[in-house]
């Protein structure tokens, strides 16, 4: 009987902790939307914890929808800046982590084919290491020409045409060259890899948009968190708490664009990287990626907020984003 009890208790907690959100269809809220765009909403607690967050799933195979990135140069426009800059298209969320100081996105942005940012492949060392450089390749989500979309993560080179694609993560490697090209880049990576990752064949990824961050959350509809390869968080710091962004697609040629509230204690306190993996899967993805969050997390619809952005200020000045136009 005890036994019992042990068990009965620990499937319930097991059940209370991933438990299914009940998304609420808001699309009332932000009309005028095409048939193929649907916006839902939960403020379900997540493991105890308040809860806010959104998302929109658009149909990639619906010729009337547009998936646009774009971004600035030298300087930074909140979302709703673009939103005006864009001639208000149905959606806006930022997207690329960037520096503070240049203004540049730090990760891979394409529009209409053409590449107008680069993932950051030379990581400074520290301390000891100042001489050496660290080097990750970085995750993207792209949409092709066919309407089909992928994650994979790139090696981006402004001499090359395409970025160069992986569809697994690898180690990153440390030497004392700043910069490499695609050849010599794959060629050192190779000598750390474990030999189910070898050997390293990289395509030209021909995506028509993409937009990148990181690390990838999905891989195969399975919780899969490549941040040790991708290096974007220290320590244990993907089970910090904080705002989120991120993208996916479902088997069913859905694009979702996740965004979920945080940093205010009592109303909603924001989720992990793990706890965004989870939700991403509950919605049915099958690959997803994280984007920048915290302050820069922000989704409008038809220039209308989701979730309230986290600075004090309201909506954070970003150099990238990712955008849907209605052709209707």
């Amino acid at each position: 009987m005890r036994f019992f009890f042990a068990a009965f208790f620990c499937l319930l907690l097991l059940t209370n902790t991933s438990a299914q959100l009940h998304w609420t269809l808001v699309d009332s809220l932000y009309q005028p939307l095409p048939e193929g765009v649907h916006v839902y909403r939960t403020e379900d607690s997540l493991d105890g914890k308040p809860n806010k967050a959104f998302y929109v799933s658009a149909a990639l195979q619906d010729r009337s929808l547009e998936f646009l990135a774009d971004t600035t140069f030298n300087r930074r426009l909140t979302p709703e800046g673009f939103y005006q800059k864009n001639q208000q298209p149905l959606l806006v969320v930022n997207t690329s982590f960037f520096s503070f100081t240049t203004h540049q996105n730090l990760n891979l942005v394409v529009n209409d084919g053409k590449t107008l940012a680069y993932h950051v492949h030379a990581l400074a060392g520290k301390g000891n290491d100042t001489l050496t450089w660290r080097h990750p390749v970085g995750s993207a989500i792209g949409i092709y020409k066919n309407r089909t979309a992928d994650v994979s993560w790139q090696f981006t080179d402004s001499t090359a045409r395409y970025p160069q694609a992986l569809q697994y993560p690898i180690r990153p490697f440390k030497d004392s060259l700043a910069n490499h090209n695609g050849k010599t880049f794959f060629a050192a990576a190779a000598l750390h890899q474990e030999q189910g990752r070898l050997p390293l064949t990289p395509t030209s990824w021909k995506v028509q948009t993409a937009v990148g961050g990181g690390p990838v959350l999905l891989q195969n509809g399975q919780v899969s968190i490549s941040n040790n390869e991708e290096l974007k968080f220290a320590g244990k710091a993907i089970q910090d708490k904080h705002p989120r962004t991120a993208m996916g697609y479902t088997a069913k040629g859905e694009l979702i664009v996740l965004v979920v509230e945080g940093r205010f204690p009592g109303k909603a306190e924001g989720v992990t990287l793990t706890q965004a993996a989870g939700m991403l899967q509950q919605i049915g993805c099958v690959e997803a990626l994280n984007l920048d969050g915290g302050g820069s997390s922000c989704m409008l619809v038809n220039g209308k907020e989701t979730i309230r952005p986290s600075d004090k200020e309201g909506q954070r000045a970003v150099p990238g984003v990712f955008m849907i136009k209605s052709l209707r």
